[in-house]
């Protein structure tokens, strides 16, 4: 049967709403990061309280359900203290001329736009345990590891 014959409130003809997919893996965050998944919780809560459509009570709860999954595994990691890098870190790198520097951190804080990427990224995982001074191989280039700091994840 064609769409055009069904009633809208036929909720046969609606595509499934699956739950927000969970990273594999551990829920690695910052203090910051932790701040956020417990921002997102209060105002998600807040919303669900003020009410709404059905609908939107529905989305409203499943990004409710995620985020405090997230908030109950995450995992708050320790501040970076270290030469080589890790979780926490600022590094500082040259990709030929131009210079860049990430932050790496938890998935829900990550956003590469602002230097922020996640741990699991595969520049994370290219920089990980890297240090000043080092040469490394990332996607057909050299990176030169100008320096590896604490970042800005408090």
């Amino acid at each position: 049967m064609s769409v055009a014959f069904r009633r809208e409130s036929d909720d046969e003809h609606l595509e499934p709403r699956f739950e927000l997919p969970i990273p594999p893996g551990p829920n690695r965050v910052t203090p910051r990061g932790l701040a956020l998944i417990e921002g997102k919780i209060a105002a998600l809560e807040a919303a669900v309280s003020a009410g709404g459509s059905e609908e939107e009570l529905k989305a409203l709860r499943r990004d409710l359900r995620y985020w405090r999954t997230r908030g109950a595994t995450a995992e708050l990691m320790p501040p970076f203290a270290g030469e080589e890098a890790d979780f926490g870190a600022r590094v500082r790198y040259r990709d030929g001329r131009k210079e860049n520097a990430v932050t790496i951190v938890g998935h829900d804080e990550a956003e590469p736009a602002a230097g922020r990427i996640a741990f699991t990224a595969p520049l994370a995982r290219a920089l990980t345990g890297v240090a000043e001074g080092d040469l490394v191989p990332f996607a057909g280039r050299t990176l030169e590891i100008l320096a590896v700091e604490r970042g800005d994840v408090e």
